[in-house]
């Protein structure tokens, strides 16, 4: 699916654990997650700690937005 909306001209940012995977389908900016159960957020956190996890997560995920991965090759960061 990601594909696809990229090449409708709509960048996006795939958030998974599973990073192997989604780099070989061919996911173009990749963001490793937390946990596949808590992709983005973590429960073990207090809870104040935990939603500053996840702002924080989706803010990762949208200045990745404006990186341009190279041809055939995938962005792939940390939370």
């Amino acid at each position: 699916m990601t594909k696809e909306i990229e090449r409708a001209g709509i960048p996006i940012v795939q958030v998974t654990n599973l990073t192997k995977i989604a780099e070989g389908i061919g996911s173009n900016r990749i963001l490793r997650g937390n946990s596949v159960l808590h992709v983005f957020g973590d429960p073990s956190l207090p809870e104040g700690n935990e939603v500053a996890y996840r702002k924080n997560t989706v803010r990762k995920a949208l200045k990745m937005l404006k990186k341009v991965p190279e041809e055939g090759k995938s962005i792939i960061e940390e939370i």
